[in-house]
């Protein structure tokens, strides 16, 4: 399914969590002080996906709030789902837990590489300060960073990439691991993509499944995208 020509493009935008930054190792991490507290072992799997669930619902209900917001409610809605108790304390570390979710080990060598020949751009599902920490860790300057802060709304919802098409001229490719969030409403909105299959293949995770999501790319890894791209 590699078929397109990646040299035709100008720009590339990517998403950044699940794709350049761990985020179900950070997620996961973040809960262990919950879980360790309530002496629980709810597996892996089911953290995940219940991470995904309340997630998905509290940015529906509440897209204008700042992304530290979202995942202090999410950590409220999982003490409540997995009927542990929480703290306001653990509330709000969890809230501020971006800062801490590590990077793939390939992401920064494969942003570098790929910043020799394209603009690079981010269009993220969380606030900009958030995504500061990240950059840091990354250690890559992107051209530009659209964030749900920026644009008052969550992917999946259509604006936020009627937005990035809206700042962003030339040729447009978009790199992502969320078939939900991005790949389903990229390609509706016009957009040539890559998927970043962290998962290998694997359904579930922290990412809600998207029946029928299409992509014309599929990579196991930045560097094989990369790779592709000829730098």
């Amino acid at each position: 399914m590699n078929a397109l020509d990646l040299g035709s493009y100008d720009t590339l935008s990517f998403d950044c969590y699940g794709t350049l930054i761990d985020w179900e190792v950070g997620i996961v991490d973040a809960l262990g002080p919950l879980l360790a507290l309530n002496r629980s072992d709810v597996s892996l799997v089911d953290q995940l996906a219940a991470f995904a669930e309340h997630e998905t619902r509290i940015q529906q209900a509440s897209p204008r709030a700042a992304y530290p917001l979202i995942l202090r409610e999410v950590h409220q809605a999982l003490a409540a789902a997995f009927e542990f108790k929480t703290t306001l304390e653990l509330d709000a570390a969890f809230g501020d837990s971006v800062a801490d979710w590590p990077p793939f080990v390939d992401s920064s060598d494969a942003l570098e590489r790929l910043a020799t020949k394209y603009r690079l751009v981010i269009l993220s599902n969380v606030d900009s300060q958030s995504f500061a920490s990240s950059q840091r860790k990354l250690g890559v300057t992107f051209d530009a960073v659209y964030t749900a802060e920026d644009i008052g709304s969550y992917k999946p919802d259509p604006a936020n990439f009627a937005y990035l098409l809206h700042h962003e001229e030339g040729r447009l490719f978009h790199v992502a691991q969320s078939l939900y969030h991005d790949h389903a409403p990229a390609k509706a909105a016009g957009l040539d993509t890559a998927w970043i299959d962290r998962r290998g293949g694997a359904a579930g995770g922290a990412t809600p499944e998207a029946p029928g999501a299409v992509y014309d790319m599929r990579f196991q890894s930045m560097a094989e995208f990369a790779d592709a791209a000829g730098v």
